[in-house]
């Protein structure tokens, strides 16, 4: 490696902003002391979004949410690879990302359980009151001035919309719950992929319908965006909860409002928005049967560390001219020109 250039890692500048203090261990871990490796804070990128300049001094980025379009990657021959920090990618064009030989790598690993940890956090809190318990304890009260009596999960119907990497932990994760049925809509899923699961896979109608717990578990593109709305809203049970730790706008928010306002389901767990930071005076704020945290309930200690060293490990994958384990667009694999920038890392 003593014969090229070093490899240059840009650290999307939002991690100083947003993250700061929760992903240098793991860049320190990782990459300090690796021999022809440098890395370092990419130029500002103004409004999150990334310019060709900036990316063209990087053979590596380590991002948060930077926004990364066809724009961004005119003149772009260096870069290799964007290692997010997380599994969602609804702010980068994967497509433009194959055509410019670079590819996407996630830390799916990393996301997996944490996620689907906070997803039985809300199915609990809603389950059990634990906001209204916690008001009227507060406030004074006692037992008697309890509006309502809680719900046990045993016997009641699991839906996830999404059945991939975090529906199945939170399939896994139930099994010993006493959840009568697990039903999950996802029309890129194998029936027999989840069968050892006890998953059965249905319609969106259906899952609506049939579930006292709906979760949305699936990425933000064109084809999710606005997926969930008054339709599915107005099938659920008066009795059921609905969930949301995966993306905002997967979900109609104005929608949401007038089924939580009319009390037509039980409560609600939102996690993300379709704007975020949310407004102050987001109706949903106002409301006792929703519950409501800021993008953050699955973020733990683990899930901080695990993202960071996943990502870097996607990094050095490619800094050894190897195919990175958390890779998204696989097609890239196949050109020419992303084999000759692995190619180029392999020699001695």
């Amino acid at each position: 490696m003593s014969s090229l250039a070093p490899f240059q890692v840009g650290v999307t500048p939002d991690f100083y902003v947003d993250a700061e203090g929760r992903f240098e261990q793991a860049l320190a871990q990782k990459l300090d002391g690796v021999s022809g490796l440098e890395y370092g804070s990419m130029p500002p990128q103004p409004g999150k979004q990334a310019t060709a300049e900036a990316l063209n001094q990087f053979d590596a980025i380590f991002c948060l949410s930077l926004r990364v379009d066809e724009a961004s990657l005119r003149s772009v021959d260096r870069t290799a690879v964007i290692a997010r920090w997380g599994v969602g990618y609804d702010t980068i064009d994967t497509e433009a990302l194959t055509q410019a030989d670079i590819a996407l790598a996630i830390t799916p690993n990393a996301v997996r359980r944490p996620v689907a940890e906070a997803i039985l956090a809300f199915v609990f809190a809603l389950s059990k009151n634990v906001r209204t318990q916690d008001q009227v304890t507060r406030a004074g009260g006692w037992r008697a001035q309890l509006p309502s009596m809680g719900v046990c999960i045993g016997g009641k119907t699991l839906g996830s919309v999404g059945c991939g990497n975090i529906g199945q932990e939170l399939f896994r994760l139930a099994q010993s719950l006493g959840f009568e049925r697990f039903l999950a809509y996802d029309p890129y899923v194998d029936p027999a992929s989840v069968r050892d699961l006890g998953v059965e896979l249905v319609s969106l109608d259906t899952l609506f319908a049939e579930s006292d717990y709906v979760a949305v578990n699936t990425l933000l593109n064109e084809k999710t965006r606005g997926l969930v709305g008054q339709a599915q809203f107005d099938r659920m049970k008066p009795s059921a909860y609905f969930i949301n730790t995966a993306r905002g706008p997967i979900v109609d928010e104005a929608a949401l409002i007038r089924t939580m306002q009319a009390g037509k389901i039980a409560g609600a767990g939102i996690d993300v928005f379709e704007q975020e930071p949310p407004a102050k005076d987001n109706p949903l704020f106002e409301l006792d049967n929703v519950l409501v945290a800021p993008h953050a309930l699955a973020w733990t200690d683990e899930i901080v560390r695990d993202n960071g060293l996943e990502a870097c490990d996607n990094i050095l994958a490619v800094f050894r001219g190897e195919h990175p384990p958390g890779i998204v667009n696989r097609e890239v694999l196949n050109r020419p020109g992303f084999q000759a920038k692995l190619a180029q890392r392999r020699r001695t």
